[in-house]
């Protein structure tokens, strides 16, 4: 039995929506919009990109491409390329299981969907990249306005070690599966509710290694700085749990981030695939 359009369709918004609740220094969210950017647009973005990307009558890059088109339409910004290009796949992947067998089903299904994406994909990635117009990204994944010489994964391999969304595609989503979906869990385990799952999902990226947003934003010293101040807020929240205190906290960063103009965005990417792979995982089980 197929997964239906509609879980489907709604384990992404679901995803996006957390993602936005949860007080993530440095990004957009509800408690603080940045960037020039508002909570409201987000959630647009998500709605308007959730039929594209779950059409069943389209390739996994179409759909992606797609549903960069109907965000520039509706928003007029790039406010989810990242997420686009994480969602994508996985949603691909999600479609192919009625029932999983094994724990293990949407990694496995997520291998297949990227194995099989060919060069009419890769043209349209790279087309969607172009659209979004994000700050860098064209530089670092190929030159994404010509032609493709190269098939979609060895884009990305090449450019996996400056780009973190471009390294989820040649490991497997390793950093979803294997950091953020970790510290989801673990969370979840030790009893934390409302967006404090969220929150330490994305601690756990932009604690665990510089933002490629960033890096190709301000440099590697200011990610890094970024990286430093993450972990002691992040072990901070750990050795505290009064949600008063933690909020100060991460406000904190979240204004000194944002005076500075740094956006950890990758980190905020992969912190809605870590959502989407665990309400997938919880809907479909």
């Amino acid at each position: 039995m197929a997964v239906s359009r509609e879980r489907l369709r709604a384990a992404y918004k679901d995803a996006c929506r957390m993602e936005i609740e949860a007080l993530k220094p440095g990004n957009v969210h509800l408690f603080a919009d940045g960037h020039g950017m508002s909570a409201a647009q987000f959630m647009t973005s998500a709605e308007v990109s959730s039929g594209p990307l779950t059409d069943p009558r389209l390739p996994v890059g179409q759909r992606m491409l797609e549903a960069v088109r109907a965000t520039r339409l509706a928003v007029a910004t790039n406010t989810n390329l990242g997420i686009i290009l994480l969602a994508g796949p996985l949603l691909c992947a999600a479609e192919m299981a009625g029932a999983p067998l094994h724990d293990n089903w949407l990694h496995v299904n997520l291998d297949s969907v990227l194995r099989a994406m060919n060069m009419d994909d890769t043209r349209a990635v790279f087309e969607a990249i172009v659209t979004a117009a994000p700050g860098g990204l064209g530089e670092a994944a190929n030159d994404v306005r010509q032609e493709p010489k190269v098939h979609l994964l060895e884009a990305m391999r090449e450019a996996a070690d400056r780009d973190v969304i471009a390294r989820q595609y040649v490991t497997g989503f390793g950093d979803v599966f294997g950091v953020g979906l970790a510290a989801l869990q673990a969370a979840l385990a030790r009893g934390e509710g409302g967006m404090w799952p969220t929150v330490f999902a994305y601690m756990s990226f932009l604690a665990g290694f510089p933002d490629s947003h960033v890096v190709r934003k301000h440099g590697a010293e200011a990610a890094d700085q970024a990286r430093q101040e993450a972990l002691a807020v992040e072990a901070a929240l750990h050795a505290d749990d009064d949600e008063t205190s933690r909020i100060r906290l991460l406000i904190g960063l979240d204004r000194r981030l944002k005076a500075n103009n740094v956006n950890p965005g990758t980190s905020a990417d992969l912190t809605v695939a870590t959502l989407l792979v665990h309400t997938l995982g919880v809907q479909l089980a």
